[in-house]
């Protein structure tokens, strides 16, 4: 892939000493790290906003090392949720350490790092996540408050050439509906680029749906909204009976917890 040249990103003044640091000392560690969220976004789509934090790739293995050196350097660190992410923080603010993802177990590999192109941010060169990442990062942030349906839209507008459609199809295949959705979401939104989807993308998802249509529907009342909010469909999960991502939800047949 072609390397990107220095954008022009406008975080909060008061908060950008924080990110020069942050990033040059990322860059000293020499542990591998990916630039993720709105500096990637706006390397791929030429898309400039404000963005009040970092959002850092690495992985599993690289997380503890992360914080161990930043801890070392005088800034405070905390584990959020030990099955995806962590935090470093100076005073207000902070930098996401992030891992794994919240709804899907993906694990982020040394592929993830292969031919993944640099920017310049702040006067440091550092590697930002690749494009077919970047969409599996964001597929699933939608909720009352954030959604990030409209980044995964460009990304596929500016980038298609670049995205590895069948590596996205593979991290999506248990959630192949949630990347149905997006894709006729792009069809709605750009139908004069239709054909930036590849058409053998569509036919395999649309054929697993004309599958599904003929299955029996779950003996486990399911509710898989938490993968999108955890807190708006709270109530599925309390008092609605439906099982959650884990665990036991009711069973209307037998009008009793399974």
């Amino acid at each position: 892939m072609t390397s990107f040249s220095e954008q022009i990103f406008q975080p909060p003044p008061e908060a950008e000493d924080f990110y020069v640091e942050g990033l040059r000392l990322l860059a000293k560690s020499d542990i591998p790290f990916l630039l993720c969220g709105t500096y990637a976004v706006t390397a791929y789509t030429g898309l400039v906003r404000p963005t009040k934090d970092l959002d850092i790739f690495c992985k599993a293995s690289d997380y503890p090392r992360i914080l161990s050196f930043f801890r070392d350097e005088g800034y405070d660190i905390s584990v959020e949720d030990e099955r995806w992410l962590a935090k470093v923080h100076r005073d207000r603010y902070f930098f996401d350490v992030i891992y794994s993802c919240r709804a899907a177990e993906i694990a982020i590999t040394d592929e993830w790092f292969e031919d993944a192109p640099y920017i310049e941010v702040y006067g440091t060169k550092v590697q930002i996540i690749k494009p077919t990442e970047l969409i599996w990062s964001k597929i699933f942030v939608q909720d009352r408050y954030r959604y990030d349906g409209a980044d995964v839209a460009h990304v596929i507008l500016k980038q298609h050439e670049a995205i590895d459609w069948p590596r996205l199809m593979r991290y999506m295949e248990v959630h192949w509906e949630v990347l149905l959705t997006h894709l006729v979401n792009f069809r709605y939104i750009y139908p004069s680029e239709r054909d930036r989807i590849p058409r053998w993308v569509m036919d395999e998802l649309m054929d697993r749906m004309r599958q599904h249509l003929d299955m029996p529907p779950s003996k486990v009342k399911v509710c898989r909204g938490r993968i999108f909010s955890a807190r708006d469909y709270i109530i599925d999960i309390g008092e609605w009976g439906y099982a959650d991502l884990a665990g036991k939800g009711l069973d209307e047949r037998h009008d009793a917890v399974t």
